[in-house]
């Protein structure tokens, strides 16, 4: 896509934002995901508030003409979020300043991220050993060459959101093998306590997945726990270590290995789903009790999540194994 027009200030896009579709709403009707077009490129708006209308496309249209004092927070590749206002008399969002919006941006979005955002049918499917390095691995490795990280390295790098960064840790006992660094999530609107979400990106590149982690990781993910909550807990005045909870998603949004860390108050949506977050103290534990020497790994576990229908992984693999096919035939 040619996007090297002059550079467009990030405010201005919002209002540039053109409405063709609602994709999802969710959140107990707090958030919904719009596609769209900014010249002529599609894009995905995700706005969120108390109460956001649906009825019609009219109403989505008329709710997003109404935005207005957009703030930018930040901009990492292709992703934006902002704090907004939706011009409502009786504005009972939690910001000081009136904004009662947070909004995501991406653009110009892809194919997969309008299946992701999208409204469909989940299905529950258990992914064993063989199918894993068969099917699974290929796919993750593909979807790593096509570029999809590279807002993860820009911020490791430290080409972008180095405002943004929390703690930067340098390593324990392995040095740089141990680094990682912490930032808020996009979704969290940085000012709201009850619904804190951060990110931890581990700087080693050799773990996409839960499924890379061995035995031998053990010290490193309990350092990697007791920086975090300590992070966390020093940066926040009033958050307390058990009010955290520590999660990895599987399968992840993107494959780098990241964990994260949210308020235990914030609403378990279906991204903290039994199916979805699989906890790092349980992933300890469990990675402590399998059988075998330091090299023993989730590779070689059977682990059960779910994917919606419209996700490749469905289609191109979950779905024809259901067929008794072999995919990619």
């Amino acid at each position: 896509m040619d996007t090297s027009n002059a550079p467009t200030a990030p405010e201005a896009l919002i209002s540039q934002f053109q409405v063709t579709k609602l994709l999802r709403q969710d959140q107990a009707g707090r958030r919904i995901s719009l596609l769209g077009t900014i010249n002529n490129e599609q894009g995905i708006l995700t706005a969120e508030r108390t109460a956001l209308p649906t009825e019609s496309l009219d109403t989505i249209q008329a709710f997003h003409a109404a935005i207005s004092r957009v703030k930018n927070l930040g901009d990492n590749d292709i992703y934006r979020w902002y704090l907004a206002s939706s011009n409502n008399t009786n504005n009972n969002g939690p910001n000081s300043n009136g904004n009662d919006l947070k909004l995501n941006l991406i653009w110009p979005c892809t194919t997969s991220h309008i299946k992701k955002y999208s409204s469909q049918q989940l299905r529950m499917v258990t992914e064993t050993p063989a199918i894993y390095k068969t099917h699974i691995h290929p796919y993750m490795r593909a979807k790593r060459e096509e570029g999809r990280l590279n807002w993860v390295f820009n911020i490791l790098e430290g080409r972008t959101e180095q405002e943004d960064v929390i703690l930067r840790d340098e390593g324990g006992p392995n040095g740089a093998q141990d680094a990682f660094l912490m930032l808020p999530d996009l979704n969290w609107d940085r000012e709201t306590m009850g619904s804190l979400h951060l990110l931890a990106l581990v700087q080693r590149r050799d773990i996409w997945s839960l499924r890379d982690l061995r035995k031998a990781h053990v010290p490193w993910l309990k350092y990697l726990r007791e920086r975090v909550l300590d992070g966390t807990v020093g940066m926040y005045p009033g958050v307390e270590r058990d009010m955290l909870k520590l999660y990895v998603h599987y399968q992840p949004t993107y494959y780098h290995f990241h964990v994260h860390v949210v308020n235990v108050m914030l609403e378990a949506g279906t991204t903290q789903a039994t199916g979805k977050a699989f906890g790092l103290e349980n992933l300890i534990s469990q990675l402590e009790g399998l059988a075998g020497d330091e090299s023993a790994s989730l590779a070689d576990v059977d682990l059960t999540y779910f994917l919606g229908e419209a996700s490749e992984l469905w289609t191109d693999i979950f779905e024809p194994l259901k067929q008794g096919k072999e995919p990619g035939q």
